[in-house]
């Protein structure tokens, strides 16, 4: 697939989309998240990290949103986050870290050493509670360096963060999700699906 094809003006919200649904990122049907709560629609993110060319081109638009800031390290939560954080450092020419889970939230450790002059981007693949990137931004808290903002490749939360640091998103949707028992699509008999049960992120 040549660069035309893929659809190369990565500023047009609506050519992203039309990449996540031609990989099969976003998908419809009737979904239980790990929530709980049902969708008609379904995030596989991990369809973008299994796309080299895919997963440059949404860091090409984190990286270009940032670059004014003089970034020079970018930290990513595991799992996903980490190859984020490693292609979006490698187009910023800047140096990778990564936040770990631990019991007490997250951890940056192997050596990882952060001085108080570096400016740290933050990277996830979705935004939606934000858990990951708040455990990642506390687990950086530990040095003095300046936050400069975070990025994600989707935000699906519909805004609804409370992140006190910038914030952009390579592609927005808000997708919307219900209890099972107002959910729409139970009352319509449609087949409920669960991703998330299946080695999938929810």
């Amino acid at each position: 697939m040549t660069e035309e094809q893929a659809g190369t003006d990565a500023g047009r919200t609506d050519d992203l989309g039309a990449l996540l649904r031609q990989h099969g990122v976003l998908l419809d049907g009737h979904f239980l998240l790990t929530s709980g709560r049902h969708s008609a629609q379904y995030f596989e993110k991990f369809r973008i990290l299994e796309h080299p060319p895919l997963c440059e081109k949404f860091a090409g638009k984190i990286a270009a949103h940032f670059r004014p800031e003089e970034v020079t390290v970018v930290c990513g939560p595991t799992t996903g986050g980490i190859i984020i954080a490693y292609e979006v450092a490698r187009q910023l020419e800047c140096r990778c870290v990564i936040a770990e889970k631990v019991e007490t939230g997250r951890k940056i450790g192997r050596g990882f050493s952060i001085s108080d002059k570096d400016r740290v981007l933050v990277v996830d693949d979705v935004m939606t509670t934000g858990g990951s990137i708040v455990d990642t931004l506390h687990a950086l808290e530990q040095f003095r360096a300046s936050i400069v903002g975070v990025g994600v490749f989707i935000d699906r939360s519909g805004g609804a963060n409370q992140l006190v640091v910038p914030y952009f998103a390579a592609y927005a949707q808000k997708v919307e999700t219900w209890d099972q028992n107002q959910c729409p699509l139970c009352r319509a008999g449609n087949p409920l699906t669960a991703p998330g049960r299946s080695g999938k992120s929810a």
